[in-house]
């Protein structure tokens, strides 16, 4: 008899210990990435951060923003050598379950157009768009519009 282990998946809050590596995968991944001070100041600000674990790896993070029964995803990202494998879909699953275990009664977030992945993840949550903001994102061109998501909690 043969066993195959399968890798260990969890979730846990993010620590500023782990920036080295979200920098490194967020460097790895956007062409306009959050620094180091993006995600320090959301740690320092009691945002909800959470790291995506596989095998003590970390592959993934999320920042969530909860207020006034509300919440912000400001950034849900996987490392690329571990994307189309479900890790996006399971973090934000936990995700949501944090905003409404908060009491929030919508996910709001921003994405951009260009990037057709993230908003199929979106949709097949059942996000929908609500706006546009002109000129939200830094672009090699200038700047991009964000498609801006809701999904009532």
């Amino acid at each position: 008899m043969s066993a195959v282990l399968l890798p260990r998946r969890r979730f846990r809050p993010l620590a500023e210990a782990d920036l080295d590596t979200v920098l490194d995968i967020e460097r790895d991944l956007y062409e306009f990435p959050w620094t180091a001070g993006n995600f320090r100041d959301s740690l320092r600000a009691g945002y909800s951060c959470w790291a995506c674990l596989e095998d003590e790896r970390l592959i993934g993070y999320a920042v969530l923003m909860l207020a006034a029964g509300e919440g912000h995803l400001l950034n849900l990202s996987i490392a690329a050598d571990r994307h189309r494998q479900g890790h996006g879909a399971r973090l934000l699953t936990h995700v949501l379950q944090v905003a409404r275990d908060y009491g929030a009664r919508v996910l709001f977030l921003e994405v951009r157009p260009s990037n057709a992945p993230a908003q199929q993840l979106y949709a097949a949550q059942g996000f929908h768009q609500i706006g546009v903001r002109r000129g939200y994102y830094p672009a090699r061109d200038g700047r991009e519009d964000a498609i801006v998501l809701s999904l009532p909690l």
